[in-house]
């Protein structure tokens, strides 16, 4: 019954889409620039920029055709799904949703997004979680762009408050952004994670950046927990997550090149932070440093035939001194890898092909990762995971503003597959309860809509 009545609202609200001729059901974006929204996106969606796409947000979202300059920037976006998973899971796949097959709406979302002045914009995400049945205050960033000229080499400056680290960047290689742009709520995920990939929506921080010349850029700032009563009042307050003690400082480095149709960068970022384990401050605080490294390759000349490659190595080194005392971690050193790699190719910026890989390995830990639940647990306490996965997309709209269909709505459907060689540790009953890694591989189907 719930998997009729999601399909029902989905395919309704599509027709409602399809056949309004609203003007204010403009992504705002492409309201505000002019532009058809392939000169930003890869495949005339997001989040994968291009240059153009980059250098828009840069600049604080501001850049506008001259028209329209009173309008509010508001869009909305929603994505449903189905999941089949190659083993059901006992129990359900989460409250309210079956062992298998399951459909839903992932997400429907209101954006305040786009140009405030001629100075300050925003990107500011309320979201409805299908799964979850909340809201919740998303990624959000409001941004202040300026430049000037040194030298005869253009400087462009700015601020940004932002309630999750790297959500600010312009490259799609940092957790934030990163591949997989949707992935299925309804499939097992691997439990290991980073500091830094671990707190959006729950801290608030403030970076300043500067891009120098095109090339160099270089951003710094720092990130504090919200309030608990403030978490709360944005859906994401979990009473056993971490806090962090005090001010966590944050950095970003990229050097980046367009050329004849080519397009390079390589970067570092990285986060330090003390932490409160569960929010226990009895006992000390624990240390985490993480630091990335990345690297983007894009092909742009001939928008018939775009290629991609980015990769990502992102490292943790942990001193769990406080969790250690508490009994939450049976080792004060340790470690967690990450490592995610990527190859994509777009026809004609409407069908796209990606294929992902993630490894995810680290220091043992049965305290922290050994717990024993039957399909999230883990039998070894090992973060050892290693998956596959290969998608399929089709953009219909978006590539130019003389179309109908682009003047008020976007669309992306997408088959995934992913694959599990490991996860969570093993490969043959990774949980104590006999489910193999494969069990979790997962057939995921996403409509995903912008207007």
């Amino acid at each position: 019954m719930i998997v009729k009545k999601t399909m029902f609202l989905f395919f309704s609200l599509l027709t409602f889409i399809l056949l309004s001729s609203n003007a204010q059901a403009l992504p705002s974006f492409a309201r505000q620039t002019g532009y058809a929204c392939s000169a930003c996106h890869v495949q005339s969606f997001g989040p994968n920029l291009t240059s153009v796409g980059r250098n828009f947000k840069l600049n604080g979202y501001t850049q506008t055709d001259g028209k329209n300059n009173n309008l509010i920037p508001l869009s909305g976006m929603i994505r449903g799904s189905f999941t089949h998973t190659q083993e059901g899971q006992e129990g359900g796949a989460a409250p309210r949703f079956g062992r298998n097959d399951n459909a839903t709406i992932d997400e429907a979302a209101v954006f305040l997004a786009g140009r405030l002045t001629s100075k300050i914009g925003a990107f500011v995400e309320g979201t409805y979680d299908g799964v979850e049945n909340i809201g919740v205050l998303d990624n959000t960033e409001i941004r202040f762009a300026d430049h000037f000229e040194v030298a005869g080499q253009k400087v462009v400056f700015g601020l940004t408050t932002n309630n999750n680290p790297t959500v600010s960047d312009l490259w799609n290689t940092t957790p934030t952004w990163g591949f997989p742009w949707s992935s299925s709520p309804l499939a097992p995920a691997q439990s290991a994670a980073t500091l830094i990939e671990s707190l959006g929506s729950q801290v608030i921080g403030a970076t300043s950046y500067m891009m120098l010349n095109n090339i160099l850029y270089v951003e710094a700032g720092g990130y504090t927990s919200l309030a608990k009563n403030a978490q709360k009042g944005i859906s994401v307050f979990d009473p056993e997550q971490s806090r962090l003690s005090g001010g966590a400082p944050y950095w970003r480095i990229a050097l980046q090149k367009d050329w004849s149709g080519h397009y390079g960068a390589i970067g570092t970022f990285g986060m330090h932070g003390d932490v409160s384990p569960q929010r226990i401050t009895t006992a000390g605080t624990d240390r985490y440093d993480d630091i990335g490294f990345d690297l983007t390759y894009q092909y742009l000349g001939n928008p018939v035939h775009i290629y991609e490659f980015t990769a990502t190595y992102l490292r943790e080194n942990r001193n769990m001194n406080a969790s250690s005392a508490l009994g939450l971690a049976d080792k004060i050193k340790s470690n967690l890898d990450t490592v995610r790699i990527r190859a994509g190719y777009t026809y004609q910026q409407t069908y796209g092909l990606n294929l992902f890989y993630n490894q995810t390995t680290g220091t043992a830990d049965t305290f922290i990762y050994g717990f024993g639940d039957p399909i999230s647990g883990n039998r070894t306490g090992s973060p050892l995971s290693q998956a596959f996965i290969a998608e399929a997309s089709f953009t219909p709209f978006g590539k130019s503003n003389n179309s109908v269909m682009s003047t008020f709505v976007n669309l992306r459907l997408a088959v995934q597959y992913v694959h599990n060689f490991k996860f969570n540790g093993s490969v043959h009953n990774y949980d104590g309860f006999g489910r193999n890694a494969v069990n979790n591989d997962a057939v995921y189907f996403n409509a995903w809509m912008a207007f």
